[in-house]
């Protein structure tokens, strides 16, 4: 019973901390670049030029603050990333300055890097690995709810000050961080051996040893080419979209309702549409995922389509179009992120698997470190039109990558096993290594 009722405070909290975040990013990233046009007045270059900080920082201190994880105390590492998160967001909101906004975003970009992967490996530590897919699941459920709650309030404080989702969003991260302090449980911890402490040698030999991995797979290449791509045109697309709407286009009136509505409007329309559709097609998804060669056409088809979306965006003369384009943009990838992801992790075997992902998130974040700032630079001396133009252009090489792959998508299985095999003398000369 003890033993049951420890879970239960674990499962517990982490809904709160799912929950709380969820409800905070709503509440912030509903209006936040509408504040940075608004507000700050950057122009595109600027508006990229904050993920590139971001992504930046997060590639530089990924390792190091993963050792507090590993070392210390997973719910040490969450409570100081919560708490870096909260003071960064109250610092942007409260400091209406490009310098001020870099300088939050690069704050920011530390106390991500103490979350990322800390607050899973502390659920599964103390909830056990059985319960993991329950609490995620569990979680997802709430934040649906919270989420939309979260753009409501966002465009009703936005009416009133721009600044307000920001400061309070922050605000609600320093808070989750004192309830974390106080009530999060830690009772599963085991330090790491000090030989499997995450250290620069260590980062540098296991990404040797999944580099061989990668190598030894043309579909692993593609897909992490495809990670490479798609972050460069993201970075730009995610950054530009809202000034898009806000600059070149007239919102339709809402009566007495100010035009940043809109943004709530867009934000809950898009993600009921997209999780509406998702549904609707889950069944057929998880048969498609089951075949290589299926999953290949799928995600040639919609990245084709989310190709023309987003030029259709850039390109469009009204509002009309260019909200539907961004609502297709959205179901196409709600649509193929999971297809994705799971055709990725069955390429790879159990014991390189989580270097291959690292891998690919860490490409994916290069591709929006070197991407973003060209587009941004597009934006700011030739149009927000041309901008997200080119967003969509970057995408097109995704098209070449995966009609490639389908030559290779019926050998998954071998490349796998044959990756796995190299990878077993590759991964034990990278810990003697370390």
């Amino acid at each position: 019973m003890l033993r049951h009722r420890r879970r239960l405070d674990a499962f517990f909290v982490y809904l709160v901390i799912s929950g709380v975040s969820t409800f905070a990013s709503a509440l912030m990233f509903t209006v936040l670049a509408v504040y940075y046009v608004s507000a700050v007045g950057m122009n595109p270059f600027q508006l990229v030029l904050v993920g590139t900080v971001l992504e930046s920082v997060i590639l530089l201190f990924e390792v190091p603050t993963g050792v507090v994880a590993d070392t210390y105390s997973r719910r040490l590492s969450v409570i100081i990333g919560t708490v870096i998160l909260g003071a960064a967001f109250v610092l942007e909101g409260a400091v209406p300055l490009l310098a001020g906004v870099l300088a939050a975003e690069a704050i920011r970009g530390v106390g991500e890097t103490f979350l990322s992967g800390a607050t899973d490996a502390w659920l599964a530590d103390e909830v056990g690995e059985e319960q993991v897919g329950r609490a995620y699941l569990r979680a997802a459920q709430v934040g649906r709810g919270v989420g939309i709650l979260g753009v409501l309030a966002s465009v009703g404080l936005a009416s009133v000050q721009l600044a307000l989702p920001v400061i309070l969003g922050g605000a609600l991260y320093l808070a989750l961080g004192v309830f974390l302090a106080l009530y999060m449980p830690e009772r599963g911890f085991r330090p790491a051996p000090q030989a499997e402490r995450a250290s620069w040698r260590a980062m540098f030999g296991t990404f040797s040893a999944g580099a061989r991995v990668v190598r030894a797979s043309p579909v692993l290449l593609a897909l992490l080419a495809v990670n490479l791509v798609g972050g460069a045109a993201s970075e730009g697309f995610d950054r530009l979209w809202e000034a898009h709407i806000l600059l070149d286009f007239s919102f339709p009136s809402l009566g007495a309702l100010k035009p940043v509505v809109w943004f709530g409007i867009i934000n809950i329309g898009t993600a009921i549409v997209s999780m509406a559709i998702t549904a609707a097609f889950q069944r057929r998804l998880d048969t498609i995922s089951q075949s290589s060669r299926s999953t290949a056409r799928v995600l040639l088809v919609l990245n084709g389509l989310i190709v023309a979306s987003v030029i259709a965006f850039a390109l469009a003369g009204s509002f009309a179009l260019a909200f539907a384009m961004l609502a297709l943009k959205a179901v196409l990838h709600s649509l193929s992120g999971p297809l994705y992801s799971a055709w990725l992790v069955q390429q790879t075997g159990p014991q390189t698997r989580a270097t291959v992902l690292s891998i690919g998130s860490q490409s994916n974040a290069l591709g929006q470190t070197v991407g973003g700032p060209v587009v941004g630079a597009i934006g700011t001396f030739f149009s927000l039109r041309a901008a997200l133009a080119v967003a969509g252009a970057l995408l097109a090489p995704t098209l070449v990558l995966y009609a490639r792959t389908l030559r290779h998508a019926g050998l998954n299985g071998d490349a796998a096993v044959a990756a796995e095999v190299r990878s077993e003398g590759a991964l034990g000369e990278a810990e003697r290594r370390a």
